[in-house]
């Protein structure tokens, strides 16, 4: 057995932000990323690339790349979900918000694949199956309501083989609930796990895909020498009773079973192949190469042990370089008795390490031996490999920082950094978390940004506006200060009576924000209403009005 290793979580406290004051100077970029929520990283050498927009920064530098011939992406609906990379290529997986009765919902969109760095790329369409054959449509004339289970028609679905033995599997002709989460290569194979169309894999660089079986949740392997009941569900109208009815049956079906749902997919430095859904965690030896009739896997789920995973979602699956460990976080799916943490294995799923218990972990990343688990509640970081971990405080730059309840979504490395996202900016440091540079969203006060290049000329806007403090945190001001002197920054109800001094400084030339949390000089919540701010620089005055809805 495993010795668990014990996690100590050393909290720094720091005074909070007092969300009242100007904080720059800020630079100009017209070479900007799209937006301050980066939900995905990937880093390979001295360059990174982030989600949504595809954007690529090489050696820190200040400006950042917006990819040519990426239309699906700079000009249509494609969001980047997932991003795998290696030397010259640059895999994205593409993925859009798609209405529904109940909403906007995830789907996928397809694949951009670049072999020269991201100059050039080719679009893989989204995999889906054909649609049924007429008489498995209710619209169709040829369609026959089944009234028994013993109407189950194979040919509605898919039928497929594994280990000699003929099952069949749900259709899966949507893209809606199928965004690739994330993406894995080796060579000319490609992994990708898209939720409720699982696990597929392309084994000629996307040109073609194909679905790769995964074990029911209820087994804990799946080999072809054995047969397999999987769990699903066939709707018929019951003439005795008249009325609908149900009845089990032997199917491959997302929609019932977790194990066959997928967020994270790794292939390791041994050639396995890590698979994680919301029942646990898949590892397989030949799944690069054997065909997809003859893959095994090892299923491994949560069963409440000290030395077991603390929850059924895999998260995130990632390998730590030079000692071989297996890290993953872990979220609850279904068992109340599961909880949020993270785990690494080092002896493929056997046992596992546990810690930063009811910490929701959604990426783990590795720079010098440090480990960093970007989080819901925060930023921690590990140097001993685990043993103990700093929760980082607020992350503040030389002129800007990010909010204090910011979720911190990715981690990647390059060759002299670390880089983090967040719903609020990235964050990114060379000397492992003990000074950090910014990269929000950068739009000029003149002429805008690449992605708004035709924006008119302003002497100062409040973002975002319409602004809610508990939504939000803060708001902020951009302005211009021409020439040294003494900057007054205050804000007004709509009956111009002082709500809030924000600043009252000197400052050198520059571009500046002041940051307002909604709160007036007595600390309490100002009401929904709109707002002034009047900014005061020399001789020059400048107001704006800030709309808040809480």
């Amino acid at each position: 057995m495993m010795k668990k290793t014990l996690t100590v979580l050393v909290s720094l406290i720091f005074p909070s932000m007092l969300f009242a004051q100007v904080i720059g100077s800020i630079d100009n970029q017209f070479n900007s990323i799209r937006q301050n929520g980066v939900s995905t990283i990937a880093a390979y050498g001295d360059t990174v690339w982030i989600s949504p927009a595809l954007n690529r920064n090489i050696g820190n530098n200040a400006d950042w790349y917006i990819p040519e011939n990426a239309d699906s992406v700079t000009d249509g609906i494609g969001r980047v979900f997932s991003l795998a990379l290696g030397q010259d290529t640059v895999m994205a997986g593409l993925g859009y918000s798609a209405s529904s009765p109940d909403g906007s919902v995830p789907a996928g969109y397809g694949f951009y694949i670049s072999t020269d760095g991201g100059e050039t790329w080719n679009f893989s369409d989204f995999p889906l199956d054909e649609n049924p054959p007429a008489k498995c449509q209710s619209s169709s004339e040829d369609y026959e309501r089944p009234e028994s289970v013993e109407d189950y028609d194979p040919d509605c679905d898919i039928v497929f083989q594994y280990g000699g033995e003929t099952y069949t599997r749900t259709r899966t002709t949507v893209s809606e609930q199928s965004p690739p989460y994330e993406l894995s290569f080796s060579d000319e194979t490609i992994f990708a796990a898209v939720w409720g169309s699982g696990l597929i894999r392309s084994t000629n660089f996307g040109e073609t895909w194909e679905k790769v079986i995964l074990p029911p949740t209820t087994e804990s392997s799946l080999v072809p020498e054995d047969t397999y009941f999987w769990t699903s569900t066939f709707s018929f109208f019951n003439e005795n009773t008249q009325r609908s009815d149900t009845a089990t049956i032997n199917r491959y079906d997302p929609r019932i079973d977790n194990n066959l749902l997928g967020f994270s997919v790794h292939i390791d430095s041994q050639n396995r192949v890590w698979f994680g859904g919301a029942a646990g965690v898949n590892v397989s030896h030949n799944a690069l190469t054997a065909p997809t009739d003859s893959i095994s896997w090892k299923h491994v789920s949560f069963d409440n042990s000290s030395d077991g995973l603390t929850g059924d979602w895999i998260i995130s699956i990632q390998e730590e370089p030079g000692t071989g460990r297996i890290w993953m976080t872990n979220w609850i799916a279904s068992n109340e008795n599961e909880s949020h943490s993270i785990v690494y294995t080092e002896d493929e799923g056997e046992t596992f390490t546990q810690m930063l218990i009811g910490e929701k972990v959604n990426d783990i990343g590795f720079k010098d031996g440090y480990v960093f688990a970007a989080g819901v509640n925060g930023l921690f970081i590990s140097s001993d490999g685990g043993d103990t971990w700093i929760k980082s405080p607020q992350i503040k730059s030389a002129n800007t920082f990010i909010k204090s309840s910011a979720e911190f979504q990715a981690v990647a490395a390059t060759t002299d950094r670390i880089w983090i996202g967040s719903n609020d900016g990235i964050a990114s440091t060379d000397n492992y978390g003990q000074s950090w540079e910014i990269t929000r969203v950068d739009f000029p006060l003149s002429g805008g940004n690449v992605y708004e290049p035709e924006a008119r000329n302003v002497n100062s806007y409040a973002y975002p506006n319409p602004f809610s403090a508990s939504v939000y945190e803060v708001v902020r001001i951009k302005f211009e200060v021409e020439q040294q002197g003494n900057v007054n920054v205050r804000i007004f109800d709509f009956g111009m009576n002082l709500v809030r001094e924000v600043e009252n400084n000197s400052f050198s030339p520059g571009t500046y924000e002041a940051v307002w949390d909604g709160y007036d000089e007595k600390g309490r919540k100002v009401a929904n209403a709109p707002y002034i701010y009047v900014i005061e620089t020399g001789d020059d005055k400048i107001s704006g009005k800030i709309l808040v809805v809480d």
